[in-house]
């Protein structure tokens, strides 16, 4: 059933947007911030040649964990840029602090103090996000030193210790100026800024991929039946998980009677909001990097491992069983999927904790005693959700992999890249539509003053 928000928001009229001078304006700055984004992803790191990375990337990293932290990036770590390292470390940091402050006693107790809490924990994250971005920079540095091209030009034109200083202090300063400017989207703009840099990455791709998909329909590369099929799958799975990700499970809050204005005793009621998706795009994307983590590292390991050794032969036999498209990869990812999405809704929600401050407040579910059997409820109810949320994410992120693997289309939209997109979506127009909204009892409240003044 639709609440009185949604009512609300279904009968707002987009002709008052020309009346929303702030609202253009965070528009538009939304807008700017992006197109900076776009630019820095062009900027290559001092000291390389892009040519020759252009060349390796294709031959070395296809397929692997970077060729999806590359998508998530906007080709930012193909290019090798200031900004090759785009906002993942801050989203790994920002997941690590998040799993220990539900295991940590220490952080736990700082989530519980409020404002305060959530700055020092952001702090912490942020500080993550640096000694990610040093050993990540450092990594990369040392790995492009050892790479050539097949024309014998060396990935870096000057190796040596000041060439990784200088590639650490730029990687790292690329990152944290993402965040900034992801935090200035968030305060001064529209949406989230951090998830709308990575939506913009992602859709970065999406023009050449169409291109590429109606030029293999011209010239008969790709049959018609393919593309169209392909084209409805798309639309499809976007009205699926537009649906599913605003879905919700509403749990009945009782409070205890309160004396009205008028001397009556009345019973309020609220409604606790249980998403059917908890865990949201972080199970697809642990699942994925678990199952590329061999491709990568025989990626990586190139000539340094023994075609004749033992390890090597099992690198290949894993690389071959857990290729895009082959059974065994696809199973294991809808297993990896479906357990990392009860892990993680596991960690982000506590069921003991919602029922103590349920108890705290005067609040009880009708029929449910407070406490020990309400986190029990809570927990059951969170349980069969989940349950739903985790087949919902399999279908999605399992049907574009069968997909491509029976055409033979890049991996540009996967059921991850989908998630994203849509989610980042449908928020930033939320947050349009609550301005709009706002306008539009600003404009009310303005006329029933005017009325009353009249009288």
């Amino acid at each position: 059933m639709a609440s009185r928000a949604d009512n609300i928001a279904s009968n707002l009229s987009f002709g008052n947007f020309a009346k929303a001078t702030e609202l253009k304006q965070r528009i538009w700055f939304t807008i700017g911030a992006l197109i900076v984004f776009r630019f820095l992803s062009f900027v290559p790191l001092p000291g390389v040649n892009p040519q020759v990375l252009a060349e390796l990337y294709d031959r070395t990293a296809s397929g692997g964990v970077l060729d999806m932290f590359n998508a998530f990036s906007g080709g930012s770590l193909e290019r090798m840029s200031l900004i090759a390292l785009g906002v993942m470390p801050y989203i790994t940091a920002s997941i690590v602090v998040q799993m220990a402050s539900a295991l940590h006693p220490a952080l736990a107790a700082l989530k519980k103090e409020g404002a305060s809490g959530r700055q020092k924990l952001n702090q912490y994250t942020r500080y993550g996000t640096v000694l990610l971005c040093i050993i990540q920079g450092y990594a990369i540095a040392v790995g492009l030193e050892a790479l050539s091209g097949q024309s014998g030009l060396q990935a870096v034109v000057n190796p040596g210790y000041m060439f990784r200083i200088v590639a650490v202090i730029n990687l790292v300063g690329g990152t944290m100026f993402l965040l900034w400017l992801g935090e200035q989207i968030t305060s001064r703009g529209i949406g989230n800024g951090v998830s709308l840099i990575i939506m913009a990455g992602i859709v970065a791709a999406f023009p050449g991929f169409f291109t590429n998909l109606f030029e293999g329909g011209r010239t008969g590369d790709i049959s018609s039946f393919i593309i169209v099929g392909f084209l409805v799958m798309m639309v499809a799975l976007i009205l699926l998980i537009s649906f599913m990700e605003r879905a919700q499970r509403r749990l009945t809050i009782q409070y205890p009677k309160r004396a009205t204005q008028r001397g009556m005793m009345q019973a309020e009621r609220s409604y606790l909001p249980l998403k059917i998706n908890t865990a949201g795009v972080i199970p697809p994307i642990f699942a994925s990097s678990l199952l590329l983590l061999p491709l990568t590292i025989t990626q990586f390991a190139g000539t340094s491992i023994s075609t004749d050794s033992s390890a090597f032969t099992v690198l290949q036999t894993l690389n071959q069983y857990l290729a895009h498209g082959q059974p065994i990869y696809m199973a294991l990812y809808a297993i990896g999927i479906i357990f990392f999405c009860f892990f993680y809704t596991a960690v982000v929600f506590n069921p003991e904790e919602t029922a103590d401050n349920l108890k705290k407040n005067g609040g009880s579910i009708p029929g449910i005693r407070p406490g020990k059997r309400t986190a029990d409820y809570l927990e059951y109810v969170l349980t069969r959700i989940t349950v739903v949320g985790a087949l919902y994410l399999t279908l999605v992120c399992v049907l574009p992999e069968y997909m491509i693997a029976q055409t033979g289309l890049p991996l540009v939209l996967g059921g991850t890249s989908l998630l994203i997109v849509v989610n980042v979506t449908v928020d930033t127009i939320s947050q349009i539509q609550s301005h709009l909204l706002a306008l539009q009892y600003g404009d009310l409240i303005k006329k029933a003053k005017l009325k009353g003044r009249m009288r």
